[in-house]
């Protein structure tokens, strides 16, 4: 997908580890792919798990060493990777089952559901929860 008026298919930005970023990162990740041509319904669910993604990192790990999260996205041909890189937690990420009246707790499922596909990779000292949609034919798994 060749990109429109200029605009990077990718992006790597540190933000500080505060929920002031999710914010932040949402509103640069929509404008990088409107600029692209990204469909509208796909824009609205990658800022969505965005959102869900970086929340959890905030809410359940550590910073990197720099104090900061590592959020970065790759337009490509038909798809796009989403990953957040953290300094690691006590918990791998993984979908919960929460009660009926539980507050929280569905945000890893929202975003399997939307996803083609989803994982964690770890190595010493960080932890990247890492999501590709599907951006040619709104195709969810």
């Amino acid at each position: 997908m060749a990109a429109a008026q200029g605009a990077k298919p990718s992006a790597t930005v540190l933000v500080p580890h505060a929920s002031s970023s999710v914010r932040w990162a949402r509103t640069r990740l929509a404008e990088d792919l409107a600029n692209c041509g990204v469909p509208r319904a796909v824009v609205d669910d990658a800022v969505l798990v965005l959102s869900e993604v970086l929340s959890n990192a905030l809410k359940h790990a550590r910073p990197l060493a720099s104090g900061q999260v590592r959020v970065s996205w790759q337009l490509g041909d038909g798809a796009l990777e989403l990953q957040v890189t953290d300094g690691g937690g006590p918990t791998r990420p993984r979908p919960a089952s929460p009660s009926l009246s539980a507050l929280g707790g569905r945000g890893l499922s929202i975003v399997a559901n939307l996803a083609a596909d989803w994982g964690v990779r770890e190595e010493p000292g960080e932890s990247t929860v890492w999501v590709v949609l599907l951006t040619a034919g709104h195709g969810r798994r």
